[in-house]
């Protein structure tokens, strides 16, 4: 027989939580001896066990005392749907995080909701938060300086997102923020870019796509600094050599 030190000891928990499941109802609790101490047999240690290891998995207490007494296909059954529960609370908190992420960026407070929007599919594409920052400080400075180029800064934006060409360069260009400037890779990615311009350069309805992206990100790394630097340079070049 065990003292109720002993129980808790026996069991990794504390003589407070024993206390606490014999006041919910989970844990019966002996009558006293004649020396006046509660007395418990193994059995209610390894009752204590099987609460304690339930309750570490995120059972909720008001179901542990039905799964002690449930037959092997209902406990299987309940611990699914117990399962099911805490995926639906771990969706809920992650929403919750994105939602704060949100405020503490203070972008609802700052940009449009289509903006918002924006900068919430580059996350879901994958885009690092630093790119996302770095685009929403762009459109924080538009918004201030032209604010009659943002309609149509929207529209040409989410049709970016819409052409898996397009988006793919973004992405790219995401991944290659620290890369050293002279990697061979940014090349590539160079000669991909500048490709791209050139089909888009008479599209009188999205001028500077590419450098309005790369005007506010520029200086955050070396990289970035080459590329906009190449590009402005093709650019030119083609310019002079216009009949």
């Amino acid at each position: 027989m065990l003292t109720i030190s002993q129980l808790a000891a026996t069991a990794g928990v504390t003589v407070r939580t024993v206390r606490h499941y014999h006041h919910v109802g989970l844990l019966p609790e002996p009558e006293r001896d004649a020396s006046g101490y509660r007395r418990y047999s193994a059995q209610t240690a390894v009752d204590l066990i099987q609460i304690r290891t339930l309750a570490d998995a995120g059972v909720p207490l008001s179901r542990i005392d039905a799964l002690l007494h449930a037959q092997p296909t209902e406990f299987a059954s309940a611990i699914t749907d117990i399962d099911a529960e805490l995926r639906r609370k771990i969706d809920e908190l992650s929403e919750y995080r994105r939602r704060i992420a949100e405020l503490a960026s203070g972008e609802r407070l700052i940009l449009p909701p289509e903006v918002v929007a924006i900068l919430n599919r580059m996350r879901r594409l994958g885009v690092s938060e630093l790119r996302v920052r770095l685009e929403r400080d762009s459109w924080i400075l538009m918004q201030a300086l032209d604010p009659g180029i943002m309609p149509q800064r929207i529209r040409d934006k989410n049709a970016d997102f819409d052409d898996p060409e397009t988006t793919r360069l973004i992405l790219a260009c995401d991944q290659a923020v620290d890369w050293d400037p002279q990697d061979p890779r940014l090349d590539r990615l160079i000669d991909d870019l500048d490709a791209w311009e050139i089909n888009h350069e008479h599209d009188s309805s999205r001028p500077g796509s590419l450098g309005l992206v790369f005007s506010r990100i520029v200086d955050a790394a070396p990289a970035w600094r080459r590329i906009l630097e190449a590009l402005a340079d093709r650019a030119l070049r083609r310019r002079v050599t216009l009949p």
